[in-house]
């Protein structure tokens, strides 16, 4: 990843191996963007058996793969990379694992909710998107500074689920308070919050009491987000319980 210091995974996945007997070291490897591709070379003659890949590399790592499987295709970026004997191949359990986390953090699924996606043209977005979409929920709304690129994925989500309505919009968009309001479930996909000082995702007018708000980063354990969240009265849960899940 990149930033990558701030990730948990080794402390979940080393006690894993060893409890196993698995003679395997979990590491973090900061890696710059544009340069997965050499990343994966190097790991392979290195003796590397497989990574995973986190912000902002879930794209460009997809590319580096020479096959991904079903998951990955629809969900359209990777997470877990296998270095095998035929090549690198890509998956992807950010999408199932969030909708174990939502189940434990709220008592119910992305198909039962309205869901709006807070940056929902990167990586992690675009893999809850799809999950939600998979779900067959009524109403599905994504948010992202860029309209071009969740209109694409807006159009591939319908095909997936031509009875969601599927509604594309950006940050800066007048009607983007009515949009949440309308919500059930925000979820926060963005970076905004890993680093002090980052800004708030969205103003604080768009969120109610009702609303239940999920942010998939959990370093920081409460973003910007979900401090204003808290305030305000909504349900909250961090990217602590989608880590957990997806490594599972």
């Amino acid at each position: 990843g990149y930033p990558v210091s701030h990730s948990a995974s080794p402390q979940l996945h080393q006690p894993a191996l060893d409890a196993f007997g698995i003679a395997a070291t979990y590491v973090r490897l900061e890696v710059r963007p544009g340069e997965v591709r050499e990343a994966f070379v190097t790991m392979r003659r290195l003796g590397f058996i497989g990574c995973n890949v986190t912000v902002p590399h879930k794209f460009e790592a997809m590319e580096a793969c020479d096959a991904v499987s079903e998951q990955a295709r629809v969900l359209g970026a990777v997470n877990t990379i296998v270095f095998g004997e035929n090549g690198t191949t890509g998956h992807n359990t950010d999408g199932p694992g969030f909708e174990q986390a939502i189940r434990e953090a709220f008592g119910f699924l992305p198909g039962e909710v309205h869901t709006l996606i807070l940056g929902a043209g990167g990586g992690a977005g675009q893999a809850i998107a799809t999950q939600c979409a998979l779900a067959r929920p009524a109403r599905l709304t994504l948010v992202n500074r860029s309209v071009g690129k969740i209109e694409t994925l807006a159009e591939r989500l319908r095909i997936i689920s031509p009875e969601t309505e599927i509604t594309a919009i950006s940050f800066s968009d007048a009607g983007l308070a009515d949009h949440c309001h309308s919500a059930d479930l925000l979820v926060q996909t963005t970076s905004l919050g890993l680093e002090p000082g980052d800004p708030q995702v969205i103003p604080d007018h768009c969120l109610l009491e009702r609303h239940c708000a999920y942010d998939t980063i959990y370093q920081p354990p409460e973003t910007p987000f979900l401090a204003s969240a808290r305030r305000i009265g909504c349900r909250t849960d961090n990217g602590l319980s989608l880590l957990t899940h997806q490594g599972a």
